[in-house]
């Protein structure tokens, strides 16, 4: 199973404020521990959102709203991409992440749709090409 796992922004990532080197160390090593366990296929850290935009659609039109936003509760300021057997192993290894370097956060864990979640709405053709997209975009 995978999970997006996502690092809830706070008022220091929003602010731009950069992690210290001590802070940078832990999240090294606990990013190394995930790789070591086969867990980590992914992740990053994000820049704040008045760096960022918003596209919204609506009625048959999209609109760009620039950052910053006001909801910081709301904003996501980085992600891991897990690989585990269950939410609960997720849920396990995101207990292991160093506090220090999230701050007061929250962390949330929301399961990636796999192929066969689909049904048979999504064909051999539409599994062909999500493959053959999965190849292209790992390279």
């Amino acid at each position: 199973m995978r999970f997006m796992v996502m690092i809830k922004a706070n008022a220091q990532t929003e602010a731009g404020e950069m992690p210290s080197e001590d802070i940078l160390r832990e999240m090294g090593e606990y990013n190394e521990a995930l790789a070591n366990a086969g867990v980590l296929l992914g992740g990053e850290g994000l820049h704040p959102s008045s760096r960022g935009a918003r596209v919204r659609f609506s009625d048959g039109h999209c609109s760009v709203v620039d950052g910053p936003f006001a909801e910081t509760r709301e904003l996501i300021a980085g992600y891991w991409l897990f690989q585990t057997a269950s939410l609960q192993e997720a849920i396990d290894w995101v207990k292991r992440c160093p506090q220090s370097a999230v701050g007061d956060s929250e962390i949330e864990l929301r399961q990636v749709f796999e192929a066969e979640d689909f049904g048979a709405e999504f064909t051999t053709e539409l599994r062909e090409q999500e493959e053959r997209l999965r190849a292209q975009s790992s390279h």
